[in-house]
């Protein structure tokens, strides 16, 4: 298997461990990535207020890098943010003809032309729909046995497009959670809203967000994402949190390939746990082998 890699902003900045577990498990489970060569910003969620044009441009420029490139492949983005906007490209272009024509009047400046012959991937898609659970468990040698991990989607890799599992009841990360060995934590918050940019524009609502899914999380070991800007909310703003329930939350707040890493034996460079503001010793002593970071 291979894909066009397009990690994004995020993932080369506050998400850094998620880019080099990401790289890493892939690897490891003999999956190729070729990163798209000077790729850009996809405008993220910034974009759409400043310019409706723009919010398609920036992302679409990638795009049609992409198309210039080699060979049949699709366009894996591990950030839901950007998966989002490079899908919502790729779908709305079909829908309105009108509105690839300004795209490519844009992109002309850079003799770039976007034609709609890339797909792009979410990477909880591409494990858990190209990769079976079958070849995980086989490269598991450390079982995260006994772990409750609470599998959460967050919005953005399943709205508003359904391409690959239920937004309601979101069951993807399941199979692979099994594989791994960890038992996964019964819950109705997996699909539920983050808070997203609300922590900038309104932060009080966010965290009365962060806390609802904190609360609903605390049976588990572990709570395990795929999106960097779910991952910061429900990490960075615990202690705030805290603070507006009067509790303590303590809760790790992993990204998939990094709990896929611990369990098939990847070193801590591999997947750099160290990176996490909140691995609390308890849970460190809960991995096979106590191992530590």
């Amino acid at each position: 298997m291979k894909y066009i890699y397009y990690p994004g902003c995020s993932l080369e900045g506050t998400a850094l461990e998620y880019n080099i577990s990401t790289k890493s498990v892939l690897g490891a489970l003999g999956v190729k990535l070729v990163e798209l060569d000077d790729w850009t910003c996809c405008g993220a969620t910034a974009a759409e207020g400043t310019s409706h044009l723009l919010s398609f441009a920036l992302p679409a420029r990638n795009i049609a890098l992409a198309e210039k490139m080699k060979g049949d492949l699709d366009v894996l983005a591990p950030c839901s943010a950007c998966y989002l906007n490079l899908k919502r490209v790729e779908r709305e272009i079909v829908l309105d003809p009108g509105l690839l024509k300004k795209i490519n009047q844009v992109l002309e400046t850079e003799d770039l032309v976007l034609k709609g012959k890339r797909k792009t991937r979410h990477l909880l898609d591409v494990l858990s729909s190209d990769i079976s659970a079958r070849d995980i468990a086989s490269a598991v040698v450390r079982p995260v046995n006994g772990l409750r991990i609470a599998p959460y989607y967050g919005c953005q890799c399943l709205r508003p497009y359904a391409v690959f599992d239920d937004p309601e009841k979101p069951r993807s990360m399941e199979p692979i959670l099994v594989s791994l060995g960890a038992s996964v934590y019964e819950w109705d918050m997996g699909g539920k809203c983050c808070g997203a940019s609300l922590m900038s524009t309104a932060p009080e609502a966010g965290i009365k967000l962060v806390a609802g899914i904190l609360d609903a999380a605390q049976d588990a070991d572990a709570v395990v994402t795929v999106c960097p800007m779910c991952q910061m909310n429900l990490e960075a703003y615990q202690r705030r949190a805290s603070k507006m329930r009067k509790t303590h939350y303590a809760m790790p707040i992993l990204y998939l390939p990094q709990l896929m890493g611990l369990a098939m034996g990847l070193t801590d460079e591999q997947i750099r746990l160290d990176l996490n503001l909140c691995v609390p010793d308890g849970f460190l002593h809960k991995l096979p082998d106590a191992q530590a970071v």
